[in-house]
């Protein structure tokens, strides 16, 4: 059992579970990974497949509102900072690649729905700015406003 350098017990300790920083920061990623995994297979779940630009402006709306608030916000300045982490960490960068989801999916058929070119690329380019704007969001507090997603969505459709 680990102890702290007074000498006594140290219970709860990450060290019992992760020898080292490395360990730590795997076992975090991973983590974060499986939730954010979980969590959007049942948004896809609770949610039909969008039709309309609309329709998937307000999945959109809703998916960064719950990336910005309480659990969800602390997750995702975790995943923020794991993410710089993983510029010096080949393993973690491995887990951190965008995953396939139901979220993923859903917004690439809805593309290949509306007839869009380079679906792969778009879905990804689509993705990556909303992630950017989450990430906007943490740094300077407020929602991510529902025009830029609007924006963002319409340019993905050209």
């Amino acid at each position: 059992m680990p102890c702290s350098p007074y000498g006594s017990p140290s219970f709860y300790t990450t060290s019992a579970y992760f020898r080292t920083r490395a360990a730590l920061l795997t076992g975090l990623v991973t983590r974060l990974v499986r939730l954010d995994q979980a969590e959007l297979q049942a948004a896809a779940e609770a949610f039909p497949s969008p039709r309309t630009a609309a329709e998937l402006v307000n999945g959109m709306v809703l998916l960064t509102r719950q990336r910005l608030t309480g659990e969800g916000r602390r997750r995702s300045l975790a995943r923020h900072a794991c993410a710089v982490e993983s510029v010096r960490d080949q393993e973690l960068r491995a887990i951190l690649v965008p995953h396939e989801n139901a979220g993923r999916e859903a917004v690439r058929r809805f593309l290949a729905a509306h007839g869009v070119s380079d679906v792969e690329n778009r879905t990804h380019t689509l993705l990556t700015c909303i992630d950017g704007l989450v990430f906007d969001r943490l740094v300077n507090g407020g929602e991510v406003p529902r025009d830029a997603l609007e924006g963002l969505v319409a340019a993905a459709l050209r």
